[in-house]
């Protein structure tokens, strides 16, 4: 059994100097995908992994493939479009932040149902998507039913918000629908500060009421990473609802890509530690903070390299006494 997602693979393209894109010269070729990112920084933290997507019959989808195989992320049901080339994106550094510039009508936007095989749900423990990859057709209808065809089968599914409104500039209220429609099926959400008081904006709703949320989408498990402030865990249980703020883990970051998807992954691995992957209400008061202190480290040391794929390793988490209790538990069921 393996967490999935199914979503974009593309490559970073990110500027080896800082400053705008218009004046830099050089950029460094990085695999990347926010999804993907979490696939391979699960695979890190000990727990299996694969991939459910499209690339370009083209040198860059052979460098991706490649180094997912390196990375013991299964790539069985990633296919090649000889139409459509690889997705890319160019990241530009401002100190470590990044921003963006992404690219559609690639093979990623090109995922159709006859791509996928029902038959690795039998495989999947977890579900996780993000909303990237619901911009446009194919991809959005393919990736909906196929993670309502797993909501249906009783499959967890987990959820990451990126709001990217240049690739929706054409149609806002499009990617809110779809927004709203992602957060209706997952049982574990993740958003940053800035996306949640955006939605409730949306909903006409007050600035941070952040549990509002779990009740208005039917969500088990809320997270929101609040930058240098730390996280925000809220679970609902039954009419109860618990709620935990966890301060930052600082470091000085080298490069921020990807250090959301770093986090999420953390929080999978972290259910994943305790079993509770289908029993997510169940989690205790400890289980919970003991998750986003996880989260948060992992989240903040996948800042001290470059690039996306750069979540830390069990081995080398091993010294930091303050989460053994999870990767002593990550590291028992390899060994199983």
């Amino acid at each position: 059994m393996r967490v999935y997602t199914i979503g974009e693979v593309l490559i970073d393209f990110i500027a080896k100097e800082e400053g705008p894109l218009n004046k830099v010269t050089t950029f460094e070729k990085y695999p990347g995908g926010a999804p993907t990112n979490v696939m391979v920084n699960l695979s890190r933290l000990g727990v299996p992994s694969g991939l459910i997507s499209k690339v370009g019959n083209d040198p860059f989808g052979e460098f991706l493939l490649e180094k997912l195989k390196e990375e013991n992320v299964d790539v069985s049901y990633v296919t090649l479009d000889d139409v459509h080339h690889t997705g890319i994106v160019f990241v530009q550094l401002i100190g470590a932040s990044p921003e963006f510039i992404l690219y559609r009508d690639v093979a990623y936007n090109y995922i159709e149902r006859k791509d996928i095989d029902l038959k690795v749900l039998d495989d999947v423990m977890l579900l996780h998507f993000g909303s990237v990859i619901l911009v446009q057709e194919p991809s959005r209808s393919t990736v909906l039913y196929f993670v309502e065809e797993a909501k249906r089968r009783g499959i967890p599914i987990s959820f990451d918000v990126n709001i990217r409104k240049d690739l929706w500039r054409e149609n806002i209220d499009e990617m809110w629908k779809n927004v709203e429609k992602g957060l209706s099926l997952a049982d574990v959400a993740k958003l940053s500060e800035e996306e949640t008081n955006e939605i409730l904006e949306y909903l006409g709703l007050p600035k941070d009421d952040f549990p509002v949320l779990l009740d208005e989408y039917n969500i088990k498990l809320l997270a929101i990473t609040r930058g240098g402030k730390g996280c925000k865990l809220l679970l609902r249980e039954k009419s109860t609802l618990k709620a935990v703020g966890i301060a930052p883990y600082v470091v000085k970051p080298v490069d921020t890509t990807g250090a959301g998807d770093a986090f999420m992954a953390a929080i999978i691995a972290g259910l994943y530690a305790f079993d509770k992957l289908n029993t997510i209400d169940e989690l205790d008061i400890d289980e919970l903070e003991m998750i986003g202190y996880f989260a948060n480290m992992v989240a903040a040391l996948s800042t001290l390299k470059r690039g996306a794929w750069s979540a830390p390793t069990l081995e080398e988490l091993e010294k930091y006494t303050e989460i053994e209790r999870i990767v002593v538990k990550l590291k028992k069921k390899q060994i199983i």
